[in-house]
């Protein structure tokens, strides 16, 4: 088991291990990320969900699928999974859970003092640099896009 100050750590009530690392969740922290990496994806075009939809697409991501959809959008992605779940060889759940991992994993790198937080000029965005100068990869690594099928209310 890594040294604890390599997890990243904000609740218990999701607790998920990745490569070496292990990284335990607080439901509001995951819920927020798994919508964030929804929307990055195109799968959903705001992060503005009700409880329900959140329910679905959390559920989605923790266990790789859908049981008993509780909202349009669970619903959406159930009956049009032969369509969603692979796109162009690339998986959603796959995708949903390494940017929840990546996102958590930059945010730890912050805490710890390993990346900083830092401004670019060129894009107009907030991005990630490594204290001595650089950017970070992680934050530059392509993801694929589920904009061509995306939910729509």
């Amino acid at each position: 088991m890594p040294a604890s100050d390599e997890n990243y750590v904000s609740g218990d009530d999701y607790v998920i291990e990745f490569m070496r690392y292990e990284f335990r969740f607080g439901a509001q922290d995951f819920e927020e990320r798994v919508t964030a990496a929804a929307v990055r994806l195109g799968l959903i075009g705001s992060n503005t969900l009700d409880g329900e939809e959140t329910a679905d697409l959390v559920e989605l991501a923790w266990q790789g699928r859908i049981a008993e959809p509780r909202s349009r959008l669970g619903q959406y992605l159930v009956r049009h999974w032969e369509r969603l779940g692979v796109l162009e060889g690339e998986s959603l759940v796959y995708w949903l859970r390494k940017l929840v991992f990546r996102s958590a994993y930059l945010d730890h790198r912050v805490k710890v003092g390993s990346l900083e937080v830092a401004w670019d000029e060129g894009t107009g965005d907030f991005g990630y640099a490594e204290p001595r100068g650089g950017r970070s990869l992680l934050e530059l690594a392509p993801t694929p896009s589920w904009h061509a099928v995306q939910f729509r209310r």
